[in-house]
């Protein structure tokens, strides 16, 4: 078994699942490892740019807004071509196309997550003369009951469950480098499919947020007009702070209290994520390699030769949601 490498504090990166795939970022490339029909792997690679590589990237609060953009438009960008691959097709979500495409997911998200819970919870004070306090209370468990129950219907779909195993093998792969091993089958096989920086747990986290502001500003937000306006507004600050939170408990593993606060991230994941076989996470360890040769410029590589943590300890990179 290889050496574990405590010594190192290796650089850290983020992915997503895709359809019959896994896709891989790092601060400067973008590597998409999927299996086609025929059994063999389809891999796409881009270099960043533009907003990935602005100054905006570093400055807190305003990093969680491109994180979220990145899990949208290069997530949804990438989930097409996902998808193309499976059916030979050559569709193209882009331009105004993609634009208008997250624009309907964005309100479908906030109308369904947001402003749902806030006009149940106001028709229920109305009804039985609850406090506002209760009414900002039982706002926010809606809001995290409807999070959890769209998680475990979805889980339920057939072609989501393959989606989440693959999630399941780009957090294993991800763990297998964090951990300092060797990128190999062998040892991705045996690694947590649960990850501290999981997209899932952003989006507990901005639920959890959430439900603590909300309460706060309560007292100001006494209509029900200006309670749904506030918070769409609050948005972009919530997903601020919990994409702050995540990359600050990421860095403190170790410390017992932060142990405790990430735990319902965890457990949450176990929603969203399923045992890989070993075809899932040759995949992800073919995405993740070429993404690592890319970073640190030595493409092209043998996807199936081991590469050792070690030849990428000065590799830098932002930590990235998953």
């Amino acid at each position: 078994m290889e050496k574990k490498m405590t010594e190192q504090r290796l650089p850290s990166y983020g992915g997503q699942a895709l359809i019959e795939g896994v896709l891989m970022r790092g601060a400067n490339h973008v590597v998409a490892s999927m299996r086609a029909p025929d059994g063999h792997i389809e891999v796409v690679h881009e270099e960043l740019g533009g907003i990935y590589k602005s100054r905006i990237r570093n400055i807190p609060g305003l990093r969680g807004l491109i994180s979220l953009w990145d899990s949208l438009g290069l997530g949804l960008r990438f989930l097409t071509i996902s998808a193309n691959i499976q059916t030979g097709e050559d569709e193209k979500i882009e331009g105004p196309e993609m634009v208008i495409t997250m624009i309907i997911s964005i309100v479908i998200a906030v109308l369904l997550f947001f402003l749902a819970p806030v006009w149940i919870a106001h028709w229920i004070e109305s009804m039985t003369n609850l406090t506002q306090l209760g009414g900002n209370i039982i706002e926010g468990f809606l809001r995290l009951a409807i999070v959890l129950g769209y998680m475990v219907i979805v889980s339920r779909m057939e072609e989501i469950k393959r989606v989440f195993r693959y999630h399941g093998a780009e957090h294993k792969t991800i763990n297998c480098f964090d951990n300092g091993l060797d990128v190999t089958l062998e040892n991705v096989r045996t690694q947590s499919r649960l990850h501290p920086r999981c997209g899932t747990a952003f989006m507990v986290t901005v639920v959890l947020i959430s439900i603590i502001l909300f309460i706060v500003i309560g007292p100001f937000t006494k209509t029900l007009t200006s309670r749904l306006i506030s918070r769409v507004l609050l948005i972009p600050v919530i997903s601020g702070i919990a994409y702050e939170y995540i990359r600050w408990s990421a860095r403190h593993l170790n410390n017992p209290l932060v142990k405790i606060l990430i735990y319902p991230n965890l457990m949450v994941q176990k929603i969203t994520t399923a045992d890989p076989d070993d075809s899932m996470l040759e995949c992800a360890i073919s995405s993740f390699l070429t993404m690592l040769a890319y970073e640190n410029g030595t493409m092209p590589i043998e996807v199936n030769k081991p590469i050792k943590a070690t030849e990428y300890e000065t590799i830098g990179s932002e930590k990235t949601i998953l």
